[in-house]
């Protein structure tokens, strides 16, 4: 048997495992897929009736359905099979016509340059080992004038709580990488020479149960992942308002979109 021996081919590996295993669930997740947010993000990136969509990392298919209601096409890239299959299934389910799947690499996007005037990425940064090649490439297949939109769960101001954040989130989800503060992302757009033009944030709000119950942590440790959660309402460990409602606790990611436009050089 063949194990991976770089550190970006572990993390490949880690990858395909939990989003194999997330598919089903994560197609389902009313928080990850309500209609509020996807209008949201779909609203602030200026699409027009004309115009072709990609969305990186697309999961289970529902940015790039979303966009497909007011674009003339609608293309989705994943590296996971099981999520695309999620995906080619909700397309058939609305009876798309005008959507198009792809599996590849976030990092070699199989697209000529300025293929696309609207290039998405939504809730796959904190996923990702090197976020400004990935936006390179974003930007790449993004025609001048576009719009290249950035969206992620955020993480607090606060070193300490992003480092709890991002050691709850590791165990929870070996194949995250980091949670990053609002600023990371402004600096990286700055860095790649984007123009922003437009931000909204919004919260996806979770409940104990459900992220216990949807989530692979390390060594299959559910309890252990409970009791992080129960800790986390003292002094807000997260920063991501943890309280207890009744016998359970409630929190919510912030997440922010941001959207840019790539210029002329």
């Amino acid at each position: 048997m063949n194990h991976p021996t770089s550190g970006a081919e572990r993390h490949r590996v880690l990858i395909d495992d939990q989003f194999s295993r997330q598919a089903e669930r994560f197609a389902a997740s009313p928080a990850l897929h309500n209609e509020a947010a996807l209008n949201l993000l779909v609203d602030a990136s200026g699409v027009r009736g004309d115009d072709q969509t990609l969305d990186v990392a697309c999961g289970p298919g529902t940015v790039v359905a979303a966009f497909a209601r007011r674009a003339r096409r609608s293309v989705g890239l994943d590296a996971t099979e099981a999520m695309l299959d999620q995906a080619r299934a909700l397309a058939a389910k609305l009876k798309l016509a005008n959507v198009a799947w792809y599996r590849g690499d976030v990092y070699e996007l199989p697209f000529a340059a300025a293929s696309f005037d609207v290039v998405s990425c939504r809730f796959a940064f904190h996923h990702l080992q090197d976020p400004a090649r990935a936006l390179a490439e974003m930007i790449r297949v993004c025609r001048i004038g576009g719009a290249v939109v950035l969206c992620d769960g955020l993480a607090s101001d606060d070193p300490k709580k992003a480092a709890a954040l991002n050691s709850f989130e590791r165990f929870r989800d070996p194949s995250t990488v980091e949670f990053r503060p609002l600023q990371f992302h402004l600096d990286l757009l700055a860095a790649a020479n984007l123009t922003l033009v437009r931000r909204a944030s919004y919260e996806v709000p979770i409940e104990r149960e459900a992220i216990v119950g949807g989530s692979f942590p390390e060594g299959d440790d559910r309890e252990e992942l409970r009791q992080m959660i129960n800790e986390a309402v003292e002094g807000d460990r997260f920063g991501m308002n943890a309280r207890r409602d009744g016998d359970t606790v409630r929190m919510a990611y912030r997440a922010v979109v941001l959207v840019a436009t790539p210029t002329a050089a």
